[in-house]
């Protein structure tokens, strides 16, 4: 009796060390199922770290040429108004008396930087106040102070100190004579102007305007930096460039 009930006891013993380990296996195995999720998810955070710190540098890169951009665009600025500041600035012209060199409409820069006119430049220099309110014309030097002047209406042919000029750059021949008179000496101090399109220009030859006090010139022409345009045509930018290209020949013929 004794042997069957140490037996019986043994046999409830074991029993309960079997159940015992069956509860407590599950335990153990979600400790380490829970060790992996915890590395697992210590992993993602350090790898969303890396994209989070990839994604801030693309963006400080970007901000950087940003800046460098917008540093280069404020000083072409700064540089563009102290140019026009001090060594030339742009206006518009209305009219059509520089034909073809200056057309309606253009926009071109001017300079009066240690400037000295002299025969061929284009120059703006203020009307007379009596004729046009001191509003600035544009012309062509054609003669300075102590150089003769004389115009063949005829033959449309100007010629300065005796030479006949050759004007490749004008509109048309010089026919319409205003109230010139004769040769003339331009006298120290002045220039004698014309436009480009002879037949359709107040200037020089008309007393209204005269010769031309060279205290009264703000600029030579430059540089043509806006081309015209109208409903008619639109802006021709193979005119774009300086002024001198289109300028006067220094070559003349007796």
């Amino acid at each position: 009796m004794n042997d069957y009930n140490s037996a019986g006891e043994a046999n409830k013993i074991a029993a309960r060390n079997t159940v015992s380990d069956t509860l407590i296996k599950p335990y153990s195995t979600g400790t380490a199922n829970d060790d992996s999720a915890e590395k697992a998810d210590a992993g993602a955070g350090e790898y969303n770290d890396e994209n989070v710190s990839e994604t801030d540098g693309e963006v400080n890169k970007i901000r950087m040429e940003l800046y460098d951009w917008l540093q280069c665009i404020v000083f072409a600025v700064i540089c563009g108004i102290f140019i026009f500041m001090f060594f030339g600035r742009t206006i518009g012209v209305e009219g059509d008396s520089m034909l073809q060199t200056i057309h309606w409409n253009d926009r071109i820069i001017m300079s009066n930087l240690f400037y000295t006119p002299k025969y061929g430049d284009i120059v703006v220099f203020r009307s007379p106040s009596d004729v046009f309110g001191g509003t600035p014309l544009v012309k062509r030097v054609i003669a300075v102070g102590g150089q003769r002047i004389n115009i063949n209406f005829d033959t449309g042919e100007v010629a300065v100190d005796g030479n006949i000029i050759y004007e490749r750059y004008i509109n048309e021949p010089t026919h319409t004579k205003l109230s010139f008179q004769g040769e003339v000496e331009v006298p120290e101090g002045y220039v004698f102007v014309m436009g480009d399109n002879r037949n359709s220009s107040m200037d020089s030859r008309d007393h209204r305007v005269g010769m031309v006090d060279t205290r009264y010139i703000l600029g030579k022409v430059l540089f043509l930096l806006v081309p015209g345009s109208d409903n008619e045509s639109p802006r021709d930018w193979s005119r774009f460039g300086f002024i001198s290209d289109r300028s006067a020949s220094s070559s003349a013929r007796g």
